[in-house]
């Protein structure tokens, strides 16, 4: 039987990251120009290049794919000079993640048509490698064997509204003649982000999880499954195999593939879909919320990377590109502070989510 301690050695074993998100959320650290998967909040290391170390001894970079946006390539490219320069593919325009899936399905059903994709966002925090890399050999496993979709599933530790959540039913076990028991839950439907009260209620039946955004399929498990819920997107997948040229194709056919996320077009509507629950820490960093559970706080909650002085002010979060910049708060309570000399953000923290607004109304320099 396969030991899922170690990382399996399967030369179709390939990764997608998704890189193509502005993270309005974090503004204003987050521009156009320098979007959330860039910065470099926890250590030396963007959120990008953190994603693509935890795949270090899984799957080599020459089978890693990143997509991007055409705003955010030359940046990109930069960012990570390792990266095979065929292996960053430029999307002309956002279309959202179905888009995404279709497109990374194409490209390697040419390089590969058993391949078996690993696609991961690129701005979680997964403090863990180790972790990390045991979850996705199991899902690997199950995505092989089964011939299904597989996402992978955060157990909640709070009914957190800005997640969206995956309702999952009793669990199966898979075996096969090369691999342990595993065990999978089928995934019985996707919740949208929920309100506060019907999160909690998730929480409270038992059998809903976290939808991580991560997932694990074979292309030909793709293939049927755009054709069977998506026929726009199955005919863009198939024009693909077809082209002479990749960026050509892209420019001339990308715009007009329907912008809705893969949750919606196709995972929604597809049975047989499985679910592996992590074995890892993971945060999905939605926002600076999220951001002040890592910085350090003071006897009163205030977190900040930056020194305080603090008078009758309590569970701030605080965050400066200054160094050694020094920030007072007084008789303020639950804010979100950020400074980065051209630009200052201060809100309550419970309207984080709604920076959106904000961006969408900056002048161009400051979006």
């Amino acid at each position: 039987m396969t030991d899922l301690s170690t990382p399996p050695i399967d030369s179709s074993l390939f990764a997608v990251i998704l890189a193509g998100g502005h993270g309005e959320r974090f503004w204003p650290l987050s521009r156009k120009a320098r979007p959330k998967h860039h910065l470099a909040l926890f250590s030396e290391l963007s959120l990008l290049e953190s994603t693509l170390s935890r795949l270090e001894g899984l799957i080599p970079q020459e089978r890693i794919l990143v997509l991007t946006g055409v705003d955010q390539a030359e940046a990109t490219k930069r960012l990570l000079p390792s990266l095979p320069p065929e292996n960053l593919i430029v999307e002309p325009l956002r279309r959202d993640t179905a888009a995404a899936m279709a497109l990374a399905a194409g490209v390697l059903a040419r390089r590969d048509p058993q391949a078996t994709a690993i696609v991961l966002p690129s701005d979680h925090h997964i403090p863990s490698i180790a972790d990390f890399q045991r979850t996705l050999t199991k899902a690997v496993a199950v995505a092989q064997h089964s011939q299904n979709i597989v996402a992978i599933a955060i157990q909640p530790d709070w009914p957190c509204p800005g997640f969206g959540y995956l309702e999952l039913g009793a669990a199966q076990h898979i075996t096969s003649a090369v691999t342990p028991q595993l065990e999978a839950f089928p995934i019985l439907r996707f919740r949208e982000k929920p309100s506060a009260e019907t999160a909690a209620e998730y929480l409270s039946r038992g059998n809903f999880r976290w939808n991580a955004g991560m997932f694990v399929w074979t292309v030909q498990a793709m293939q049927e499954a755009l054709e069977k819920t998506a026929p726009a997107l199955f005919d863009f997948y198939r024009e693909l195999q077809q082209a002479e040229e990749l960026d050509h194709f892209l420019a001339e056919r990308f715009a007009s593939v329907p912008k809705i996320s893969f949750d919606f077009a196709v995972m929604e509507k597809l049975e047989g879909t499985l679910a592996i629950e992590a074995e890892f820490e993971w945060d999905d960093l939605g926002g600076w919320s999220a951001v002040g559970k890592y910085l350090t706080p003071d006897n009163h909650q205030n977190a900040s990377n930056a020194p305080l002085q603090v008078a009758d002010a309590s569970g701030n979060i605080v965050y400066t590109t200054h160094a050694n910049q020094h920030v007072a708060l007084l008789g303020v309570k639950d804010l979100i502070v950020v400074n980065t000399g051209d630009a200052l953000l201060v809100c309550p923290k419970d309207r984080g989510e709604e920076l959106k607004q904000i961006v969408a109304n900056l002048p161009g320099h400051l979006a």
